[in-house]
This record gives structure tokens, sequence and C-alpha cells, in this order.
């Protein structure tokens, strides 16, 4: 018989209901689709648990859920796997107020941007990352997340144009 204190299940789930929000919060941020979010939190979920009993050993499982769902993410981007099509572009009704306006606005800015600049943008300004945890989150040299970082930062400037005095008030 196993010992029914080595049940990793509860610690799991702890980890996953402490830990959904926030996975949840970065996915929509980086694919800017609510459905498309789930998915990706779904599939980080999905491999933190295959992999539970040798994280909790070895390594925090905060950063590996990051790494895991920047990865899924980009993946998803370069494969280009899904075989949904959207059939009309629904228009999001924000709640009234400036700060729906703002954040409608940057929301916009941040879906034009490619998926690796969006992720470093997301990553070091939005969870207030380092530069070299960035960089070992996306297995790049903190060199290239400077580089992202500065080409991202100018095309959120030049896509902004006249909204930039919006963000500054």
């Amino acid at each position: 018989m196993t010992d029914p204190s080595a049940d990793p299940l509860p610690a799991f789930r702890e980890f996953a209901s402490a830990r959904a929000t926030q996975l949840f919060r970065i996915a929509f941020l980086l694919c800017n689709d609510w459905h498309q979010a789930e998915d990706l939190v779904q599939t980080t979920l999905t491999q933190m648990y295959v992999n539970w009993g040798r994280l909790q050993r070895n390594s925090s499982p905060n950063s590996y859920a990051r790494k895991i769902l920047l990865n899924a993410f980009l993946s998803q981007r370069r494969l280009r796997r899904s075989g949904e099509l959207p059939t009309a572009e629904f228009r999001d009704v924000p709640a009234p107020g400036a700060d729906a306006d703002l954040r409608m606005t940057l929301l916009t800015a941040l879906r034009r941007l490619p998926p690796r600049s969006r992720a470093v943008v997301v990553l070091r300004y939005l969870e207030d990352h380092s530069i070299e945890s960035v960089a070992s989150l996306m297995g790049v040299t903190p060199a290239a997340v400077k580089s992202m970082n500065a080409r991202a930062l100018a095309q959120l400037r030049e896509q902004l144009g006249a909204d930039q005095d919006v963000l500054r008030s």
C-alpha cells in the first residue's frame, strides 16, 4: 500500500487554486482572448500536474508554471495549430469611464505586437520581472530581452501616437 501522506493531489489542488487567477491574467494579456487564455491555463495546469512530484522536490512551481504558460503561448502562435475560424468580430462593450477606455487602448496596442515582444512587455511591466528573469523564462539572453523590449516599446509608442497623453494623465 502507498502512504496516503505522499499523495501529491492535495498539494497540487492548493497550488492550482492559488495560482490559477494569476496564470489566467498573464495568459489573457499575452493572447487577448478569453477562451484562448483559459486553454493556455488548462494546458499549463495539466503539464504541472503530470510533473508535480518532481516539481515539489526540485524547483519552484511558480516559475515553472510561468515558463509552461509562455512556451504554450509561443508554441501556439508559432504553429498556428488552432482549427477554429472566427466568423465575425464581436465588439467588446467597455465599462463606462476613462479607465475602461485606457484599458481597451492598451489591450489593442498589445495585441498588435508580435508574440515574443508582447511576452517581454507583459513579463517586464505587468508581472514586474527582471530582465534576467524574462531571459530565463524565454530561453534567450538578457541582451535579446533588452533588444525585444526596446523594439516593443518603440512599436507601442508609434501605435499609441496621440493616445500617449492619456497614458501620462
